[in-house]
């Protein structure tokens, strides 16, 4: 039994130093830019089961242009840690990329169902809304950003925008007078000004 249990912790430890080895050599190569490569060495490891693996996968076949890819190895990752953020906020790159937006709708969703107060996915997916012109959905994911962070940049100028665009100008006048407290002269604050007179 002890040869057992000791040949199983040094297979444990060589496999834990492979993993560690392709890890760090898949840095490198990142940190030169040639995502491909960077890819090589994690191929070797590859097991479907390690989270770790397809999510890094994920990340470097983005980075490579290869979305398709991309989308098999976050939706993996994805589908091994349900529960994760990470995995969804990487998959929405790649899926944004390949313009499909109503998955890329359905994955924050997704994120706000497990965490109803994740304010990057709310101001993102307000973006997409925003984006479509669907000024009435985006106003409400905008306002809970600001409801959470009332003094943070981007929440008070894209509700700013979006109630300007709903037609609510003293709500709009306001939020672009805060922004111009965090950003004095922010142009796109005293644009919306200039288009509220």
């Amino acid at each position: 039994m002890l040869f057992a249990a000791t040949s199983t912790n040094v297979f444990a430890q060589a496999n834990q130093e492979a993993l560690e080895s392709a890890f760090g050599r898949s840095y490198e190569f990142e940190k030169n830019g040639d995502f491909s490569a960077a890819m090589d060495p994690l191929k070797k490891v590859y097991d479907e089961s390690s989270y770790e693996i397809n999510l890094r996968l994920g990340w470097l076949n983005y980075n490579a242009g290869l979305f398709d890819e991309s989308v098999i190895f976050y939706s993996n990752a994805q589908k091994l840690k349900p529960y994760a953020e990470e995995s969804r906020f990487g998959l929405i790159l790649p899926l944004a990329a390949l313009g499909k937006w109503n998955e890329v709708i359905d994955l924050y969703n997704k994120i706000l169902e497990i965490n109803p107060n994740n304010t990057v996915a709310m101001y993102r997916l307000g973006l997409v809304y925003y984006g479509r012109k669907d000024y009435d959905k985006a106003y409400p994911l905008f306002k809970k950003v600001v409801d959470l962070y009332p003094f943070g940049y981007d929440g008070l100028l894209m509700l700013g925008w979006t109630s300007y665009f709903l037609g609510n100008y003293n709500q709009a006048k306001v939020l672009f007078n805060k922004v111009k407290l965090y950003s004095p002269n922010d142009a796109s604050a005293n644009e919306g000004l200039m288009l509220i007179k």
